[in-house]
């Protein structure tokens, strides 16, 4: 059975392939596009019409990919922009008929679980995890653990900061000033607030775009490569002196670093510095790096639901 999965987020278009054998996932494509879907919807509280433009001519892109691999089932979500802004009923529609599907649009603790399922396969983690996904608009922290018997969550939490929401709420200047990146660590903190107690004896693991660009920019990979980012690790020290230098640069500075994605430099400042602030709440010296999320919980249960329908 070869199942598909699109996670239509604030800021990138997710989309994996893969077959699923007796339950287990193969990929055969995956694919990642900026979009910005949620451009403008902290501000406005809905979608601008480029930013749907943009989307759904992803989306058709993504649906002659599905055509050509022959997919039997496909599950399409979408995240924090199509819960917050108006016109999303409009955008799903549109979307249907390009992909024959619906995005479901999915509430925090939905898009928490799925982010914890889908964020540890392939990872040499056992024992209690602590995951954060940080995307475009919200940022999701999942307690659980990992044993032999299955995974487990004990809370989750979904937190509106996002890297860009945050970026248009407070940045203007190029490279942002000192009063402005003050303004986003202060909104992050206000939101850790409400995250759930970190245990010391628990592994930190960090998914979604953000996460897996700055351990592309300190492995200094001059093409992306999902197999050595998977399961590298991330140091405390590491981050502090990214975030450090990345805030520092300018846009066009930060484009030319190896590994860096060039629609990602510019809310990149604000994604490390809710990365440095997850690893001081924590308190963990190090944290392991995941580049599977959400599409990849999904494709699980699409694969399970195969086995024991």
């Amino acid at each position: 059975m070869r199942v598909a999965t699109i996670d239509i987020g604030t800021n990138t278009v997710l989309l994996l392939i893969a077959n699923a054998d007796g339950g287990a996932l193969q990929p055969i494509v995956e694919r990642a596009t900026i979009t910005r879907l949620g451009q403008g919807v902290d501000r406005d509280r809905r979608l601008q019409p480029e930013a749907i433009a943009r989307t759904l001519a992803c989306l058709a892109e993504y649906q002659d990919v599905l055509r050509e691999q022959g997919v039997s089932a496909l599950d399409v979500v979408g995240t924090s922009a199509l819960r917050d802004a108006s016109g999303g009923e409009d955008f799903s529609a549109q979307a249907r008929a390009i992909l024959g599907v619906a995005p479901r649009v999915i509430d925090g603790e939905e898009e928490a679980r799925l982010t914890f399922i889908g964020a540890l396969s392939g990872l040499n983690a056992t024992g209690k995890v602590t995951v954060f996904d940080i995307g475009g608009g919200s940022t999701e922290i999942v307690n659980g653990k990992l044993d032999p018997s299955g995974r487990e969550i004990a809370d989750a939490v979904s937190l509106n900061i996002g890297s860009v929401r945050l970026f248009e709420r407070h940045v203007r200047r190029d490279p942002p000033s000192r009063e402005e990146l003050a303004r986003v660590e202060h909104d992050i903190h206000e939101a850790l607030r409400a995250a759930p107690t970190f245990a010391k004896d628990s592994t930190l693991v960090g998914v979604a775009g953000t996460v897996t660009q700055l351990a592309a920019v300190e492995l200094g990979l001059t093409r992306y490569d999902g197999t050595r980012v998977h399961g590298s690790v991330l140091s405390r020290s590491a981050v502090e002196q990214l975030a450090t230098r990345l805030a520092a640069m300018s846009v066009s500075e930060r484009r030319a670093l190896p590994g860096m994605d060039p629609s990602r430099a510019d809310v990149i400042v604000v994604g490390s510095a809710i990365v440095r602030a997850v690893l001081s709440w924590s308190g963990a010296t190090k944290l392991l790096v995941s580049d599977r999320g959400v599409r990849w919980g999904l494709a699980a249960e699409l694969a399970a639901r195969a086995v024991h329908p």
